[in-house]
């Protein structure tokens, strides 16, 4: 990780950008590194490059405990850090006070997706996304109803909530304002 970064927001923090799977964290993270200059990094590829594995294959070797806290070990890297943005697991927020952690280390920023979003986004990629990976795609949109119910309370806690299908590229220059 590159920690040698000089950019013009002197001070500013990180960006978190949490919300469930397919809510496109990964996706904007992209576009909004590159529309503000500030380096973007997805927790999933920080702690994928840690282990030598996928996220699927941490799951299915180690199980969800041990993937929960190497997610808390990776996002804790970036305590001394500022100016960037990063793209959380859908996860990340619920386990581990990481939510807390995350709002006392920079600003978090909730992408808020419906049900039927994230199902549009997400049922073709199944395989890849251990949580879902053995739900039929029948039972799929309730699963999802379900977790994203669960989840609320953590999700909400976000510094920013920006419901997914309002976002441009101009949000990132919004939220550096702030």
């Amino acid at each position: 990780m590159n920690t040698s970064h000089n950019f013009p927001f002197r001070g500013l923090r990180g960006f978190f950008l949490i919300g469930f799977m397919g809510s496109g964290k990964s996706y904007w993270g992209n576009i909004w590194s590159k529309q503000s200059g500030l380096p973007f990094y997805d927790l999933d590829a920080v702690i994928e490059a840690a282990a030598q594995k996928n996220i699927a294959q941490i799951f299915e070797d180690s199980g969800e405990v041990f993937f929960r806290n190497e997610e808390t070990a990776a996002i804790q890297q970036f305590a001394n850090l500022q100016n960037y943005i990063i793209a959380c697991g859908g996860g990340t927020p619920c386990f581990n006070n990481n939510m807390e952690w995350m709002n006392n280390h920079g600003t978090t920023v909730y992408l808020k997706a419906t049900p039927e979003e994230i199902l549009k986004r997400v049922i073709n990629e199944q395989d890849k996304r251990p949580v879902i990976k053995n739900i039929p795609q029948p039972e799929l949109l309730a699963f999802i109803e379900k977790k994203l119910k669960e989840r609320a309370s953590f999700y909400e806690q976000a510094t920013h909530i920006f419901p997914v299908a309002t976002l441009t590229i101009q949000t990132i220059n919004q939220l550096l304002k702030l």
